[in-house]
């Protein structure tokens, strides 16, 4: 069967790939739903009767996690058309105050994870296969008080990059997709509630099926960073163009 899998898949952007993905590759008839939240994923599930969708619940920031996502890929030896490397999060706080297990839990999530999925999921990408590698506009710029959120974005989107070129002869596109704010649980996990943030509240929102379907199409084009709206792509390029310790005065959550 012609599988994508989508991790970070039971609410938010993760959700939205699930409809992107059906609406431009009809010929993908499985979909691996990957995410914590089991009772989610089967409610996503039911919404979509027509194609064969595995619930997987796993915890990937956990090694033994990694373990069982590879013995079901050796078991069923999926054809994988769409990768989504979405699962990860971000929190907002002092570095010197902040809790040592949340912090380094970014890094197990945002960056190792991620790393080892697409590992374990290249031997069985077919050709002209795509791999969305979900990073942020905090890559472009080192953020504070979201010290190890902005990092590691930043490891995404340069491994993003070096995985386009490397990948290329195998038919294979690799997307960096680094979306400003969207209205999802990611700041209630942050701890950046409405209200609780200048900088936050004033920025722009962008639609997380626009980001889906855009990034989506951007990625079949064989593009290597995907960015919605003129106002994100202006601050991409202010990012390369000004010194961090210019753009960090403005950017303190």
């Amino acid at each position: 069967m012609v599988t994508a899998v989508i991790t970070g898949a039971s609410s938010g952007l993760g959700k939205e790939y699930i409809n992107a993905i059906i609406s431009q590759y009809p010929s993908v008839d499985a979909f691996w739903l990957v995410a914590r939240r089991k009772e989610l994923l089967r409610e996503i599930a039911e919404e979509h009767r027509d194609k064969t969708i595995a619930a997987i619940s796993l915890d990937l920031s956990k090694e033994e996690s990694l373990d069982l996502f590879d013995q079901l890929l050796k078991e069923n030896s999926p054809e994988i058309k769409v990768l989504v490397n979405n699962a990860g999060y971000g929190k907002c706080d002092d570095f010197f105050s902040s809790n040592r297990r949340s912090q380094t839990g970014m890094v197990d999530l945002n960056c190792r994870a991620l790393t080892a999925l697409t590992r374990l999921c290249l031997p069985y990408m077919l050709d002209d296969s795509l791999i969305l590698n979900i990073s942020s506009i905090a890559a472009f710029a080192p953020t504070p008080r979201m010290s190890v959120y902005s990092a590691s974005k930043a490891f995404v989107l340069a491994f993003s990059k070096a995985l386009h070129d490397e990948l290329r002869p195998r038919g294979i596109k690799v997307l960096a997709v680094c979306p400003g704010p969207m209205d999802t649980e990611f700041w209630r996990v942050a701890n950046v509630p409405e209200g609780k943030s200048r900088l936050i509240d004033k920025l722009p929102r962008v639609s997380p099926k626009e980001v889906a379907e855009g990034s989506l199409r951007a990625a079949k084009r064989g593009k290597m960073v995907y960015t919605r709206s003129f106002f994100y792509k202006l601050y991409r390029l202010l990012a390369k163009l000004l010194p961090h310790g210019f753009i960090m005065e403005f950017t303190e959550i």
